[in-house]
């Protein structure tokens, strides 16, 4: 006999990363696969600290399908601080480079919005998780950027990467904040959802 799910949502993933796809697979409840595609530029005087909920509820508005009353459309966006500085996705190696350079011996924090969409409306949140790296070497950095091509990732790199497993020398909060959707979280927004509607 097969266990049902603990919930009775099915859930629409609209975003490009595989890495948030492998993670919202792990809540045992059906996922559909789509995206969206928004400017990301956050309006001007927006605390960076504010930008990945902002942006996680821009591609839940933005998204232009059509839910049905047990589904539930999950949007996020991964930002990296520090100093209060916004690390971006880089736009070519060098760029990578620099943010590494940046990042190294030094602590930040990464910050994963997500926005949870259905019939009834939506609601968002923000979970964060400080990270230290230690120090890299040119040689190191560039090695990962040169094999890993970490151009669409937030502060370039991938904590579930090489990069991670040789640089993160201490963290202060969830993983899978870092890895770019914190599932706990999650997985409490949906208890918290209204039944759905038969039909």
């Amino acid at each position: 006999m097969i266990t049902p799910p603990l919930f009775p949502w099915r859930l629409i993933l609209a975003s490009a990363s595989p890495r948030r796809r492998q993670l919202l697979q792990g809540l045992d409840l059906p996922v559909e696969i789509t995206r969206v595609d928004v400017d990301e530029t956050p309006p001007e005087g927006m605390p960076n600290a504010e930008v990945a909920e902002h942006l996680a509820r821009r591609k839940a508005e933005a998204w232009q399908g059509t839910l049905e009353p047990d589904q539930v459309l999950i949007t996020a966006d991964t930002t990296v601080l520090i100093a209060d500085e916004l690390l971006n996705k880089p736009v070519d190696p060098e760029d990578a480079r620099r943010m590494l350079r940046r990042l190294s011996g030094h602590l930040h924090r990464v910050i994963t919005g997500v926005c949870l969409r259905t019939v009834r409306g939506m609601t968002s949140f923000a979970d964060s998780t400080d990270v230290r790296f230690t120090n890299l070497t040119d040689e190191e950095i560039a090695y990962y950027v040169d094999r890993y091509h970490p151009m669409d990732k937030a502060g370039a790199y991938g904590v579930q990467d090489w990069i991670g497993y040789v640089g993160v020398e201490h963290m202060n909060g969830d993983f899978y904040t870092v890895m770019g959707l914190p599932l706990h979280r999650v997985h409490q927004a949906l208890k918290q959802l209204p039944t759905p509607a038969n039909g």
